[in-house]
């Protein structure tokens, strides 16, 4: 079955650096785009960043362009997220996702927490 495994989340200060992974299995990587979306206390879940099947075109929140970056390994079947210059409000569990034929797949999520 679809197997979706975030990691690397844990508590950055202010205008740090943290990098997410997301490990998938269950299906064929290669194929499906991936996205990672993140949901606040009290707010809706969004989309932070996506990326095609090739790995060759991405898209961002406009909250995150310039800061986040969204890549793809198709050998380790994993999809990662760098964000730099973190700021408070962007605490959140952050989410892998990927949507098969008409069907949309989580990991547990993993929290981010920036604060000082």
């Amino acid at each position: 079955q679809v197997q979706l495994v975030e990691s690397g989340g844990g508590l950055v200060q202010p205008g740090g650096p943290l990098r997410l992974s997301c490990a998938a299995s269950g299906f064929t990587f290669s194929s499906y785009g991936m996205n990672w979306y993140r949901q606040a206390p009290g707010k809706e879940r969004e989309l932070v960043a996506g990326i095609t099947s090739t790995g060759k075109n991405s898209k961002y929140a406009d909250a995150v362009k310039g800061r986040f970056t969204i890549s793809s390994d198709n050998a380790k079947n994993t999809v990662y997220l760098q964000m730099n210059v973190l700021k408070p409000e962007e605490t959140a569990v952050y989410y892998c996702n990927t949507r098969i034929i008409f069907s949309a797949y989580w990991g547990q999520g993993t929290q981010v927490t920036v604060s000082s």
